[in-house]
């Protein structure tokens, strides 16, 4: 059987969701994690899109063939032996603030009694802030298929900030054009400051969102341009700072251009996936234009479809003349800073 070719491969968790919404409704054991909103979000603009990920032998294996009934291929997704811990509980308290700590506290707050899944849970992201050892729900760089190795595109969702650290020099062996990374909100610390240097230079594109930005730097930020800039001058060609509904700031390093690109306006039901699916569109469409700003329009319009219901599959079911249409809409609302 010939191996699917994928132009865009977006790396980080599969993960089973359970989230309380901003009004109080409750989800369960639902289709998640950022590798999956990342790809819903390359999707929207290629039919060429694969997973790289890890999970244990108790994912539910129904699961990866509704991805892959969506058009993803799932080829990257390397199954280890043995059950592996692939929960995520997160809360939100308002459509910006999120808290994905003691789900017990969260769930008596809305009135429903805590899900027997999710007793002794602590958090979906242990260890990611180790930057030389794996956690082992992460990718190895020996688990990218050699196909996927022939990829326009890489977009590194966040994840164990080893795979980070060390992925994107195998990507550049094989000559991959773009390399582009969310980071985790886990390492984004300042005593981590060589190291994030270091991975903002092995990048095409590092798009943190404002609070791993705030995060990252030690002094209050009175300008986030400033803060573009400075990651701009670690080596990164393009910084994208995504500020939720208040847009993007968008910065090319090499023109010193700065671009506002506003969030396409929708009746907002869930926020969750929006930043992941925002950065799979941006990788989509660097790949195709070779242009920072209209990447960032293309990550725009697929958080936009992301936010309007429930689940990373959603956005999917949308007519495919639309995301265009919303594209051409959304460009007019750019401005130049």
């Amino acid at each position: 059987m010939l191996e699917a070719c994928v132009d865009y491969a977006v790396v980080g968790g599969l993960r089973e969701d359970y989230f309380i919404t901003p009004n109080g409704e409750v989800h369960l054991r639902k289709i998640g994690g950022n590798a999956v909103y990342s790809a819903v979000g390359a999707r929207l603009w290629s039919d060429r899109v694969g997973l790289l990920s890890r999970i244990g032998e108790n994912y539910p294996a129904e699961w990866l063939g509704v991805i892959a009934a969506h058009g993803i291929d799932t080829g990257g997704v390397a199954v280890a032996p043995g059950p592996l811990d692939t929960r995520t509980f997160y809360a939100y308290l308002t459509r910006e603030e999120r808290d994905d700590t003691e789900p017990e506290r969260h769930f008596a707050r809305v009135g429903h009694p805590t899900p027997a899944a999710l007793l002794g849970y602590a958090t979906s992201t242990e260890g990611q802030a180790d930057p030389e050892h794996y956690s082992p729900l992460a990718v190895r760089p020996a688990d990218v298929p050699p196909n996927y190795l022939r990829a326009r595109g890489f977009h590194l969702a966040p994840y164990d900030f080893a795979l980070h650290r060390k992925l994107p020099r195998l990507l550049r062996e094989h000559h991959v054009r773009y390399v582009t990374c969310d980071p985790s909100i886990r390492y984004m610390r300042p005593e981590f400051e060589t190291e994030v240097r270091a991975l903002a230079a092995s990048t095409d594109a590092f798009l943190p969102s404002e609070m791993e930005t705030r995060s990252y730097f030690p002094a209050p930020l009175d300008d986030l341009w400033e803060a573009a800039e400075a990651f701009g001058a670690m080596g990164a060609p393009c910084v994208v700072l995504k500020l939720g509904a208040r847009g993007q700031y968008v910065y090319e390093t090499a023109g010193r251009r700065r671009w506002h690109v506003p969030a396409y306006p929708v009746d907002v039901v869930d926020v969750s996936g929006a930043g992941d699916s925002y950065c799979g569109g941006f990788l989509a469409g660097l790949g195709i234009t070779d242009d920072p700003l209209e990447a960032a329009l293309r990550g725009s319009v697929a958080a936009s479809f992301v936010v309007e219901g429930y689940g990373a599959l959603y956005a999917l079911d949308h007519g495919p003349a639309l995301a265009p249409a919303r594209l051409e809409a959304l460009r007019g609302a750019v401005k130049r800073v």
